[in-house]
């Protein structure tokens, strides 16, 4: 790989996040070392925890909501008898009771009550934004402001070591789970309260911990080095969606804000704005968009965002080729240091 392709790379790179810093810290480091000053992350992960953290870099993040949906695999630890301000360790302790008639068999039972569609009310301390600041902030100042509940789904919850007045778990759950909360009501259902004492993700599918380099390695590794080990190409990563192959015509025609008529290859219509991926008869990612049905009946590929090697001049729509713009009808063309 090339110095010029290392510092314009389109991708994903999974990273195993140590505990104590927090996931921008993650963020700034790849800015840094990779050269990628527009990086982002897919999903937070708390400070107090470790494991996958998944950051876009390049064009690919305006691909991001692509991969936010996907389900999580975490592994973690709850103390019984305890409750914090934070629901986990990280918190004041704000109250205390006995375990000593807590037995594995309830605790077991009682946490089938979290397994299917739930409503979660997310905790104070956390990123998510109320009024346009961040509840974390608010929580530091001493304000509590009510939150609305949001759907979530936990598929399985499992228990693996249990040394009462703590146990270990394994739990998988739809991205925007919160799950020192799920240890906080459960040890409100038990009556002795519960805190979350340490988490690990595994996984953020597709991806998972096996592909994944540390922040150690960043610094260490060759940049080279360091995208062989926990680098996805923006195409491999894109490979979650259906794709629809474009000859050179309508290829040509989405890059410069079109909308061709294509055969769906079995893709659904009308399904959002990232539903599909519009790529080139060698098979390389265009652009993001959908399916929709023309007036004339046909299908028409509607693309949303294209990737800045898709732009093209001259021709119906023409638009300007500098990464960054917008192209006509209101394209995001994505760009590679976005």
């Amino acid at each position: 790989m090339s110095d010029r392709e290392q510092r314009r790379f389109d991708g994903l790179l999974a990273i195993d996040k140590p505990i104590g810093v927090t996931s921008h810290d993650v963020v700034l480091e790849v800015r840094r070392r990779l050269h990628s000053p527009g990086a982002g992350h897919l999903g937070t992960l708390d400070p107090g925890a470790s494991g996958l953290l998944v950051v876009a870099m390049g064009a690919a993040t305006r691909a991001i909501p692509v991969w936010q949906g996907g389900e999580k695999t975490y592994e973690g630890r709850v103390r019984f008898g305890l409750v914090t301000s934070t629901q986990d360790l990280a918190g004041e302790i704000v109250e205390q009771h006995s375990c000593e008639t807590l037995t594995a068999e309830a605790v077991s039972r009682e946490s089938g009550r979290f397994v299917g569609d739930l409503d979660q009310v997310p905790p104070m301390v956390s990123a998510l934004k109320v009024g346009g600041e961040r509840l974390h902030r608010l929580a530091r100042r001493g304000i509590t402001v009510e939150r609305v509940a949001r759907r979530i789904r936990v598929r399985s919850w499992e228990w693996q070591e249990w040394a009462l007045p703590e146990a270990s778990f394994r739990v998988c759950c739809s991205g925007g789970t919160y799950v020192r909360t799920l240890a906080h009501d459960l040890g409100a259902v038990l009556g002795c309260g519960a805190t979350l004492v340490a988490l690990r993700r595994t996984r953020s599918e597709p991806f998972d911990l096996g592909h994944s380099v540390t922040l150690a390695d960043l610094e260490r590794l060759a940049i080279a080095e360091v995208l062989g080990r926990g680098g996805i190409p923006l195409d491999q990563a894109l490979e979650v969606l259906p794709r629809v192959v474009l000859d050179e015509r309508a290829a040509h025609e989405v890059g410069v804000g079109g909308r061709p008529q294509v055969e769906p290859a079995g893709a659904a219509i009308g399904a959002g704005p990232r539903s599909v991926v519009l790529c080139d008869t060698a098979g390389r990612a265009l652009a993001l968009g959908e399916l929709c049905q023309s007036e004339d009946g046909g299908i028409r590929a509607c693309p949303h965002v294209v990737f800045p090697w898709a732009v093209r001049s001259g021709g119906r729509g023409s638009g300007p080729e500098t990464p960054g713009r917008e192209i006509p009808s209101g394209v995001i063309v994505a760009a590679p240091d976005a």
